[in-house]
C-alpha cells in the first residue's frame, strides 16, 4: 500500500463485525476520518460507533460512497454482488482487506507478536497484552474479543510492540490466504493446531500448510514459542529458521503423536493445584525451578495459555515479579467461561467455544471450579466446523464431565447440504447410548421452557455458542427469577 500520506477519509464495508469495529476505532483514534456501513446495525455496536464519532450507514448502498473515500476496507464477510463492493471496483477506488490495513497502518515499524493456534488465541493474546501493560511497555494490541482488564479489544499504547491475535481464517473475497500471513511476525506464540474452519479448509493437511507458511516468515532473529504438548505444533516447528522455545504442561492435554519429552522444554508447568481463587502452578525453566504463579482461571488449557504468555514475555526481558502480578490480576475475556449471573442458586455461564475440543476442555474446567454441582452443557452448533457432520464423533467425546447435555438445532441448516450437515438428534442418540442424560431441544425458548423447571439450587448451566443464541443466558436467568418469585 503506497503513498499512505494521501489517505485521510476511510470507509469500512461491514463495519459492525468485531474486528472491523475495532479497526474503525483505531483509525479514528489515529486521526483518520472514518465512516462505514453494515446490514446488521443495532446496539451495542451501533451505539459504540456513535460514541466514537463514526458515521454509520444502515444497509449497503453504492450511494454511501458518494463522498469519495481515499481508501475502502472490505470485510471478509463481503463478496461480489454487494453494491458498495461493485462501485469500488467500477470506479477503481483504492481498497484493501482488514489485515492489510492493520499491517500497513499500525504494525509496520513495530515488533509484531502474533498469537496463533486453533484454541486459546483470544485469552492468550489478552494475557500477553496485560503482562506488557503491567511492565510499562504500553503495547499496541488487537484482540478478537473484549479484554476485561482493558474493557476493549484494541489499544494504541504508543509502545514499540504490537500484539495481535493471528487468525488462520481467510482474508477477503479477493485474498483467500490466512489473515495471519499479513502481520509481519517477529515472534509467534503457537498454542495448538487442530482441524477447524471446515468451510475453507478441506483437510488437516491444508490447515497445517497455512501454519507452516506462518512459521516460514518468522525472521532468523525472531522466535517461535511452541506448545510441546501438541504433536502438530512440534512437527511444524522443526522447519523454523528462528529460535524455537518449547513449553508445556506436565500431565496436561497431549494428543497422540510425537512428544519431545519434558526435559527438552524451555518452560514446564507442573504441581497444578485448584483453589477457590483459581489455579496455582509451578514453572520450571530448562528443568530448574523458575517460579510459582497464581491464575484466577480454571482448567489445564488456561495454565497452558498462561505458560505460553510467560515464555513469550521472558523473551522480551519482562521479569518474574511483573508477570506474577499481571497474571494474578488477569480478568479474562468476555464470553470465555463468563459467569452471566446466579439466581436462586443456579449459575449461568457463557462460553464462546466453537470446536468440540474447546467444549471438552471448558466442561472439564467448569467441573474443577464447581466439583459438586450438577453441570448442564447446552450447545448450539453454530460455527462452520460445528455445523458439519465431521464434528459428530468428537462431540460424542466432549461431555465426559457433564451431568446433563442439551443440544440445539444446527444454526442455519439450510446453508449446508443434508449429507454434510451435523445432526443434533444423532449426537443426542449417541450420547444416550453412552449412558449420558442428553436431550435435543431445537432452540433457546424450548431449552428454557423445558430445563428451567428442572433446575435446582447448585446447578450450573454452561452455554456454548459463538453467536448470540437468542439471548438464552438472560432468558434462563429470567426464568429462575420468575420461579423464585412464585416459590
Amino acid at each position: 500500500m503506497n503513498n499512505l500520506q494521501s489517505i485521510h477519509r476511510i470507509h469500512l464495508i461491514g463495519i459492525c463485525g468485531t474486528a472491523m469495529a475495532s479497526l474503525a476505532g483505531m483509525l479514528k483514534e489515529s486521526g483518520f476520518e472514518v465512516r462505514g456501513s453494515d446490514h446488521n446495525v443495532y446496539p451495542p455496536m451501533s451505539t459504540e460507533l456513535a460514541r466514537l464519532g463514526i458515521q454509520l450507514f444502515s444497509g449497503f448502498d453504492e450511494r454511501n460512497l458518494d463522498v469519495r473515500p481515499d481508501l475502502v476496507i472490505i470485510g471478509n464477510a463481503l463478496s461480489r454482488g454487494n453494491p458498495e463492493v461493485e462501485r469500488v471496483l467500477d470506479e477503481r477506488i483504492r481498497y484493501c482487506s482488514l489485515p492489510e490495513a492493520v499491517r500497513e497502518l499500525f504494525i509496520r515499524g513495530h515488533s509484531s507478536i502474533v498469537v496463533a493456534g486453533t484454541h486459546g488465541k483470544t485469552t492468550t493474546t489478552s494475557m500477553l497484552a496485560w503482562i506488557f501493560e503491567c511492565a510499562g511497555l504500553k503495547p499496541d494490541f488487537l484482540i478478537g474479543g473484549i479484554a476485561q482488564n482493558f474493557h476493549k479489544s484494541y489499544q494504541l499504547g504508543g509502545g514499540t510492540h504490537f500484539i495481535i491475535e493471528g487468525d488462520e481464517y481467510d482474508t477477503a473475497f479477493f485474498d483467500k490466504g490466512p489473515k495471519f500471513l499479513h502481520y509481519l511476525p517477529s515472534s509467534v506464540l503457537l498454542n495448538n493446531i487442530e482441524y477447524d474452519h471446515a468451510d475453507i479448509y478441506p483437510s488437516i493437511e491444508a490447515v497445517k500448510l497455512s501454519f507452516r507458511r506462518l512459521i516460514n516468515i518468522v525472521p532468523r532473529n525472531g522466535s517461535l514459542i511452541a506448545n510441546a504438548k501438541d504433536p502438530v505444533v512440534v512437527e511444524l516447528s522443526k522447519a523454523a529458521f528462528c529460535k524455537v522455545i518449547l513449553f508445556g504442561v506436565t500431565g496436561g492435554p497431549t494428543r497422540s503423536g510425537e512428544d519431545p519429552g519434558e526435559e527438552r522444554m524451555g518452560y514446564l508447568a507442573r504441581d497444578i493445584q485448584i483453589n477457590s481463587e483459581g489455579t496455582v502452578f509451578s514453572v520450571f525453566e530448562r528443568g530448574k525451578p523458575f517460579s510459582e504463579f497464581q491464575l484466577p482461571l480454571f482448567g489445564d488449557f488456561n495454565v497452558s495459555n498462561a505458560l505460553g504468555a510467560i515464555a513469550t514475555a521472558t523473551q522480551f526481558g519482562i521479569g518474574i515479579p511483573v508477570i506474577q502480578k499481571a497474571l494474578g490480576g488477569f480478568q479474562s475475556v468476555r464470553r470465555r467461561m463468563e459467569v452471566r449471573g446466579t439466581v436462586a442458586g443456579v449459575t449461568v455461564i457463557d462460553d464462546f467455544a466453537h470446536h468440540p475440543t474447546a467444549i471438552q476442555q471448558t466442561v472439564k474446567a467448569v467441573r474443577s471450579r464447581y466439583p459438586r454441582a450438577r453441570l448442564w452443557a447446552v450447545v448450539e452448533p453454530r460455527s462452520a466446523t460445528m455445523r458439519r457432520r465431521v464434528s459428530e464423533a468428537e462431540l460424542l467425546r466432549a461431555f465426559t464431565d457433564a451431568d446433563e447435555i442439551v443440544v440445539a438445532d444446527v444454526y442455519a441448516p439450510e446453508k449446508l447440504p443434508l449429507g454434510q450437515r451435523l445432526s443434533s438428534e444423532r449426537v443426542v442418540e449417541g450420547l444416550k447410548a453412552q449412558g449420558k442424560s442428553a436431550r435435543f431441544l431445537p432452540n433457546a425458548d424450548a431449552i428454557v421452557e423445558t430445563c428451567s423447571p428442572m433446575a435446582r439450587t447448585g446447578d450450573v448451566f454452561v452455554v456454548f455458542s459463538n453467536g448470540g443464541f437468542d439471548n438464552i443466558h438472560e432468558k434462563l436467568l429470567e426464568a429462575m427469577k420468575k420461579r423464585s418469585r412464585h416459590a
